[in-house]
C-alpha cells in the first residue's frame, strides 16, 4: 500500500454532499459550528483516552491548574497554594465564585472526590497518589495534600490537559467507580453540555455558562489564563465525509473543521475565506494497540515478531503522503524531538522489512493461526489508514486477521470489553495520540505494565512499572533521559504496542474567527471578528 485509498474521487464526494441534508447557515454571530474529527460517543473523560472526549471535557469542565505554552503549570481553579518547608503539606485555596452547571458551588470536597476518581485511571495521577498520605477538605475552600515524601510536580500533574484530564465534578458524580461513566455531564467550565439536543452520530450542543467567572489575572496561553466564552452556542456537527465538510467550510455553513483530510488541505489553502494552521504543535503519533490478555498477543514473542514486520514509512505514507514537512520518524515510544526521545531499541524499524524472517519468528514464537480481530475506525481517515496497512502486514505474515470496520465511537466502546473474541472482544485497534501524551513516562499511558488497571491493552509487566517508578525518583533531566531510554527499550522488547510514526495535522477555520489558541483545539477566547 503506497498511498491512501480513502478518497473515492471528486464525483463520489459530490454525490455524498448531495445525499446529505443541507446544513443550515449560522444566523447569528454568537453561534459557532465545529466539525470534530469523530462523533462524541463517550462523555466522561475519566473512562476513555479518546481525544474527542478530551476536547469536550476541556469545554465543559475546569481543572485546578493549567499549562501555558511553555508547559509550565499556572493556577486555574485555585487562587494559590502554600507548601510546607519539608515539602510534605500542600494547601490549595479555591477561587471565590466557582459554581457547577447545576447551580451548586464548587467545594473542596468535590475536588477531593474528583481527584481520587481521576487517580484510579491516570498514570500521572497514580504516581502522585502513591505519595499521598491523606487528601482532605479542611474547609469548603481549602484542599490539603499531606504527602509521604515530596512530590514537587504536584501542580504539573493537576494541570494535565490531555487524557485523562483531572477534571473537577460534583462529589455525587465522582463517587461513581472510575470504570463506569457518570450518568450526567456537570462541570464548572465556560460551556455547559446540552444533553437533550444530542443527536447520536450527528450533533452535540454546548451553551455558554453565564455563571462562569474567568480568572482575572494571567494571559491566555495554551490552557492557562482567563477562559472567556464569546459564543452563546457551540454546535459540534459530525460530518464523516471529507468532501462534504470541505464544501461546508468553503461556503461558511461551518466555521471550523478540526482535522481536514491531508489531500484536501491544498485546496482549502487557496480559499481566501479559510485559514489553515497547525494548532496541535506536538503532532499526532500513530499506534496499533494489542490486547495482551488474549491469544495471540498474550505471548510477547508474537508481539515482537509482528513489530519487526511494520514499516513506519508505509504507515505515514498512507496517512499523510511523503511530504517530510508534516511527518517525522522513526518514532519510538516518546515524542520525537521531545526531551525523552532516544534511539534506544529503534533498530527494529531500521532497513527494509523482511517478511520471510518475521514469518519465521512468528512461527517460532508459537503462533498457530489464532484469530486476530482488528478494530478499525473507518470514519477517522488516519486511523482507517494505519489499520489498512496493519491488516495487509498481518495477511502477508499468514495471520488469521478479521478486520471489523466500524465507526470510531463504536470502537471506543468495544475496546473497553475484556471478553473473549467470540463474545465481542478484540485483538488490535488503531489509534493516534497527541505528542503531549507521549512526552514523558508521567503522561504516557500505553507503556504502563499495570494490567487491568491500565488503558485497553492491559499489559502486565513489572519491569516496566519499576522503571517508571525509577524515572519519577531521578533528580534531574539528564538522569530521567537515561531511564526513559531503558523504558523505551523494554516497551519495544515486550511489544507493549506498535508505534506507527508521527505526523502534524493542520486545522482549518473561517478567517472571521479570531483568538485561536495553539496546543489543542480550545474554544475559550475564540470570537467572531468584528
Amino acid at each position: 500500500m503506497k498511498r491512501r485509498t480513502l478518497l473515492q474521487g471528486a464525483g463520489a464526494l459530490m454525490a455524498g454532499a448531495l445525499a446529505r441534508p443541507a446544513l443550515v447557515r449560522a444566523a447569528s454571530a454568537t453561534t459557532l459550528r465545529f466539525v470534530p474529527y469523530a462523533d462524541l460517543a463517550l462523555l466522561d473523560p475519566i473512562i476513555t483516552t479518546n481525544y474527542v472526549t478530551r476536547t469536550h471535557a476541556l469545554m465543559v469542565f475546569d481543572t485546578l491548574y493549567s499549562l501555558d505554552a511553555a508547559y509550565r503549570p499556572q493556577p486555574q481553579m485555585v487562587a494559590g497554594h502554600t507548601v510546607s518547608a519539608d515539602g510534605l503539606t500542600w494547601r490549595l485555596n479555591l477561587r471565590d465564585g466557582l459554581r457547577f452547571h447545576d447551580g451548586t458551588p464548587v467545594l473542596a470536597r468535590d475536588v477531593v472526590a474528583s481527584l481520587r476518581r481521576w487517580s484510579q485511571r491516570d498514570a500521572y495521577g497514580g504516581a502522585l497518589f502513591a505519595t499521598v498520605d491523606a487528601l482532605t477538605a479542611p474547609s469548603d475552600a481549602v484542599v490539603e495534600f499531606r504527602l509521604k515524601r515530596p512530590f514537587p510536580l504536584l501542580p504539573d500533574a493537576l494541570a494535565k490537559p490531555t487524557s485523562y484530564v483531572p477534571v473537577i465534578m460534583p462529589e455525587r458524580l465522582s463517587t461513581v467507580p472510575a470504570t463506569q461513566a457518570v450518568p450526567e455531564v456537570v462541570g464548572s467550565g465556560p460551556y455547559r453540555y446540552v444533553a437533550d439536543e444530542r443527536v447520536p452520530g450527528s450533533l452535540n450542543v454546548y451553551r455558554r455558562f453565564e455563571a462562569y467567572r474567568p480568572r482575572q489575572d494571567g494571559t491566555p496561553s495554551f490552557t492557562a489564563g482567563p477562559r472567556i466564552a464569546h459564543f452563546d452556542r457551540v454546535e459540534w456537527r459530525t460530518i464523516p465525509d471529507g468532501g462534504t465538510a470541505a464544501a461546508a467550510l468553503r461556503s461558511g455553513e461551518i466555521d471550523w473543521w478540526e482535522q481536514p483530510l491531508v489531500d484536501l488541505v491544498p485546496d482549502l489553502m487557496r480559499q481566501s475565506a479559510v485559514r489553515v494552521e497547525l494548532v496541535e504543535t506536538a503532532g499526532l503519533i500513530g499506534q496499533i494497540r494489542l490486547n495482551h490478555t488474549l491469544p495471540p498477543f498474550d505471548n510477547p514473542a508474537i508481539s515482537r515478531a509482528l513489530l519487526s514486520a511494520v514499516d513506519q514509512g508505509e504507515m505515514m505514507d498512507a496517512v499523510a503522503g511523503s511530504d517530510p514537512a508534516i511527518r517525522r520518524g522513526p518514532a519510538g515510544v516518546f515524542t520525537p524531538g521531545g526531551p525523552m526521545a532516544s534511539d534506544a531499541g529503534l533498530h527494529v524499524f531500521a532497513g527494509p522489512r523482511d517478511f520471510a524472517a518475521s514469518k519465521r519468528a512468528l512461527a517460532e514464537a508459537g503462533y498457530k493461526g489464532e484469530r486476530v480481530v482488528l478494530l478499525s475506525g473507518t470514519d477517522v481517515p488516519r486511523i482507517n489508514a494505519i489499520c489498512e496497512v496493519m491488516a495487509d502486514v498481518c495477511r502477508k505474515l499468514g495471520m488469521n486477521v478479521d478486520v471489523v470496520a466500524t465507526d470510531w465511537g463504536t470502537v471506543n466502546q468495544r475496546i473497553l470489553s475484556p471478553k473473549p473474541l467470540d463474545q465481542g472482544g478484540w485483538s488490535m485497534f488503531g489509534i493516534f495520540s497527541g505528542g503531549l501524551d507521549h512526552l514523558s513516562p508521567a503522561y504516557h499511558l500505553v507503556i504502563r505494565g499495570n494490567g487491568r488497571a491500565g488503558v485497553p491493552s492491559w499489559l502486565t509487566d513489572a519491569p516496566l512499572e519499576d522503571l517508571r517508578a525509577a524515572w519519577f525518583a531521578e533528580p534531574d533531566l539528564a538522569a530521567q533521559k537515561v531511564v526513559a531510554a531503558q523504558i523505551q527499550e523494554r516497551a519495544l522488547g515486550v511489544g507493549a504496542y506498535i508505534p506507527c510514526g508521527q505526523y502534524f495535522q493542520p486545522t482549518a477555520y473561517r478567517c472571521d474567527l479570531d483568538g485561536m489558541l495553539t496546543g489543542l483545539p480550545l474554544f475559550w477566547n475564540l470570537r467572531r471578528a468584528a
